[in-house]
């Protein structure tokens, strides 16, 4: 195939927003042989392993972990990445496309805390990767991510524990209580912070028995302010944007060495970035729609944008709940105080996140023509799957309101 075809970097504007990146159309068993290579080289002679959602979220902790662990530090050179990813900005919200371009260089310096990213949906192909080349007593932390069930991470969990002196897991997302305490009795130090308080950052700043520069508290604080989407420091945005365009070893040493206040080349860098980023949240606005589901405003809309900033535009114009649906086949949902049961209209599609914010793939994509209708109608079957979940979500709402009233009675 003629790689231009499936390249969008010279794409123009309005033909960029409905497409997925080239990173979709990676064959995964290609995504795989790199992934693992990286994996290999990566935990060459590492002390200790973290696998960790490559968000400023995840990337926070890996930051944390290799400062309490004296870990070598390697300031980078401005930078001048221009990544081609899937789409979305990297926020954290069980989202399969927010994931590490396979693509990226690996460290040119080896560490001792070795950085193995993953998402919600191949945590436990990480740490299988882990079991298989780490140096038998290596600890290992996972940061930012949650699995759905513990069958998921099961047997790789028993692997690595087998290899690992100790296994830590610091998060912030609803756990089912069933899979915590089947982690716990693995033999995992799990620690899980209140996602209505809390980022992962805030969990592993309190847990590492290290006594933190201030710098490090100041980057779990605006990393939470962007993470639980308060929207109170504007330094939050810069995080979750330059995390996302850049490679996740660059994003961790900038942070290791300037915390949140970045040299003035990053600042360009990200500046340079948002006219694009700007111009596909314009996008992906004009197509909204609005849809009343039992009492609540639900805006949906389609394209290759920044999800945070497209819901809140549609919550400017009344939504109670936003959709945003991804050239990938994904979809974001953000919702508000009036609507904060999102992670269960995700969990009815194959997704999951928080009460607020979640993320979802509908398990809809059988071929390539079933992405081709997908891309053609704007994601029509998505949209309709996803509301039809609003709708189940709402009526057990009520009829859990109903039992109540009849109880007072």
């Amino acid at each position: 195939m003629d790689a231009d075809l499936i390249s969008s970097s010279d794409l123009p504007l309005a033909r960029k927003s409905v497409l997925p990146g080239t990173g979709f159309f990676l064959p995964d068993d290609v995504e795989d042989d790199l992934e693992e290579q990286q994996a290999r080289a990566a935990l060459e002679g590492a002390e200790v392993a973290v696998v960790a959602d490559p968000d400023a979220d995840g990337l926070a902790c890996v930051a944390m972990i290799r400062e309490a662990y004296d870990d070598v530090q390697v300031v980078p050179e401005p930078s001048t990445d221009d990544r081609d990813e899937e789409e979305g900005d990297g926020v954290d919200d069980g989202d399969a496309d927010a994931v590490t371009d396979p693509l990226d260089e690996l460290e040119p310096t080896p560490h001792r805390v070795a950085l193995l990213p993953a998402s919600p949906h191949n945590v436990e192909e990480a740490l299988e990767r882990v079991a298989a080349y780490a140096e038998p007593g290596i600890d290992c932390f996972v940061c930012d991510l949650c699995p759905d069930r513990y069958e998921y991470v099961e047997d790789e969990l028993a692997a690595l524990l087998e290899v690992a002196g100790d296994v830590s897991w610091y998060d912030h997302h609803q756990w089912d209580d069933a899979v915590a305490e089947a982690v716990r009795d693995a033999g995992v130090d799990l620690v899980v912070g209140d996602s209505e308080e809390e980022c992962t950052a805030d969990v592993t700043l309190r847990s590492l028995a290290y006594d933190f520069d201030r710098k490090y508290e100041t980057l779990a604080a605006v990393t939470r302010d962007h993470d639980l989407w308060l929207r109170e420091d504007p330094r939050s945005d810069d995080l979750a944007d330059y995390a996302y365009w850049t490679n996740p070893a660059e994003y961790v040493e900038v942070v290791r060495e300037y915390g949140v206040d970045f040299p003035a080349w990053v600042r360009e860098f990200i500046t340079e970035r948002r006219v694009e980023k700007e111009a596909l949240i314009e996008q992906a606005v004009g197509r909204a729609k609005f849809h009343d589901v039992g009492g609540y405003t639900v805006g949906v809309t389609y394209g290759r944008c920044s999800q945070n900033e497209v819901a809140e535009a549609m919550r400017e114009e009344g939504a109670d709940a936003s959709v945003v649906v991804k050239p990938a086949g994904s979809a974001s949902i953000r919702g508000t105080d009036e609507f904060d049961r999102c992670h269960e209209v995700a969990g009815r599609v194959n997704g999951g996140g928080h009460p607020k914010a979640a993320g979802c793939k509908p398990d809809i994509y059988d071929d390539m023509l079933d992405y081709a209708h997908h891309w053609t109608t704007r994601g029509a079957v998505t949209k309709q799957v996803i509301l039809e979940a609003f709708e189940d979500v709402v009526e057990s709402s009520s009829a859990e309101t109903a039992d109540d009233d009849e109880l007072e009675e």
